[in-house]
């Protein structure tokens, strides 16, 4: 832990800067001798083929924050500073918490689990996590909360096992192995299960359409996996492997993994920024893409540009409330998937086999030498919008990326340009090359007419 603050760490720079000297996924950390195992179990063509034909299995246990709040003020504290509506939130049920700046842009979002009426717990990348501490530390709430670390900042084992399977044999696999059969539960919600007399929590929520997680202690994890293997065989389960899953089901699912928070620069957050650590997510995540500009506002997305206008309640105060108020009815950017044109990016890889300089380098399906990453959208040669996380899917035969784009612009089958890589990069991941341009056409978000329907 970095005895420096953020405030410290950033002390007359610009964010910009410091954000674009890092590099690689460092909000998603993976301990090496775990990675070393879970990066491609077969092939990662046949691991994503899993989740449209039989069932995928991905371990989550590593690389989010889970942060447990008990007691009679746990619902104040979420209400106070996320946009969500608490009224209607049963125990037994999940949803997608948001947390935002004084001027309505987005700080972070993470999995929220009513686990009791005055019990809740959030499950995400760190940003929630770190938002709510901080304003129970600093605030009035009677509460008392734990925060369980990803799997690099503890010792031994994180604290709980969290699978995710995702495929139409999904309940057929799981039925097998709980001991009383499995029960109807609808999206975002959960129940508990036994399996081999172990209470284990079945949340109704996936990436990629039909599935379910699954999660408890981890000291009952591996056995759980290898129940998951055996009964799955007649299935077809497949392992997913980091390199199949993480990054390319969000750009189906249309969850954006990881905009810049919007914490940099609010005068009302220094304090939040001096309470941050040094080397948290907030100080040290790698920005990258061929977008640039100085001025770290222009990388903040709000709730309703990445789709989550929907969550956003207006009858109560939280953080950012009046500069969402007209948004959400008459917003200036949407949300669309970015179907890039084959032949485009055929030419990436021709220029290896050219004279002169080469374009970046497209790793399939993924390549991340960044964490929150932004290339820029032109329509007619003007700026349209940002491109954001991207990768190839097999299952689609279509290399996709999520974008934010000015309205006028955001209709399916509008034709835009997609400026791509990071010339002159300071990131010693990223190879000397030239950027380029690559079509792409609007589709919908999500993706799949399936994915639409089931969320």
């Amino acid at each position: 832990m970095s005895s420096k603050s953020l405030a410290d760490r950033f002390a007359g720079e610009n964010p910009v800067e410091l954000l674009r000297q890092e590099q690689g996924a460092k909000a998603f950390p993976i301990p090496a001798d775990v990675l070393s195992e879970m990066t491609e179990y077969t092939h990662w063509i046949e691991e994503q083929r899993s989740w449209r034909e039989s069932c995928g299995l991905t371990d989550f246990s590593h690389h989010m924050v889970d942060f447990h709040v008990k007691g009679p003020d746990a619902i104040s504290l979420h209400a106070d500073h996320s946009v969500n509506n608490y009224e209607d939130f049963p125990v037994g049920t999940a949803k997608q918490i948001v947390a935002t700046n004084p001027d309505g842009y987005q700080i972070g979002d993470a999995i929220l689990q009513r686990l009791d009426e005055d019990e809740l717990m959030s499950t995400g990348v760190p940003m929630v996590a770190n938002w709510l501490q901080y304003h129970q530390e600093t605030g009035d709430y009677d509460v008392d909360v734990t925060r369980y670390g990803r799997t690099h900042e503890v010792e031994g084992n994180p604290e709980f096992f969290r699978y995710q399977l995702m495929g139409p044999e999904t309940d057929n696999i799981v039925n097998e192995i709980t001991e009383d059969p499995l029960p109807d539960i609808p999206f975002f919600n959960f129940r508990e299960v036994t399996v081999d007399g172990h209470d284990v929590y079945a949340l109704r929520h996936t990436m990629t359409g039909k599935g379910m997680e699954l999660w408890s202690d981890y000291e009952y994890g591996p056995d759980i996996w290898d129940h998951l293997l055996e009964a799955g065989e007649e299935y077809g389960i497949k392992e997913l492997g980091t390199r199949a899953a993480f990054g390319n089901i969000s750009v189906v699912s249309g969850w954006f993994p990881l905009p810049v928070p919007a914490v940099y620069e609010h005068e009302d957050l220094e304090e939040f920024r001096e309470w941050l650590s040094g080397d948290s997510i907030e100080a040290i995540c790698p920005l990258g893409g061929s977008f640039k500009s100085d001025d770290i506002t222009d990388y903040y997305v709000t709730p309703v540009e990445v789709g989550y206008g929907k969550v956003i309640d207006l009858d109560h105060d939280f953080p950012g409330r009046d500069a969402l108020d007209g948004e959400v009815e008459n917003p200036t950017r949407k949300p669309v998937t970015l179907v890039w044109d084959p032949e485009d990016v055929d030419r990436v890889y021709e220029s290896l086999f050219e004279d002169g300089p080469t374009k970046k380098y497209i790793d399939m399906p993924l390549g991340a030498w960044d964490s929150a990453h932004y290339d820029t959208v032109l329509k007619d040669g003007e700026q349209a919008g940002l491109s954001m996380w991207y990768g190839y899917t097999y299952n689609e035969r279509e290399f996709l990326s999520e974008a934010v784009v000015n309205v006028e612009h955001a209709d399916p089958g509008t034709e835009v340009t997609v400026v791509w890589g990071e010339e002159n990069s300071p990131k010693t991941n990223v190879e000397r090359h030239v950027e380029t341009e690559i079509s792409a056409t609007v589709a919908e978000m999500p993706y799949r007419e399936d994915n639409r329907d089931y969320y």
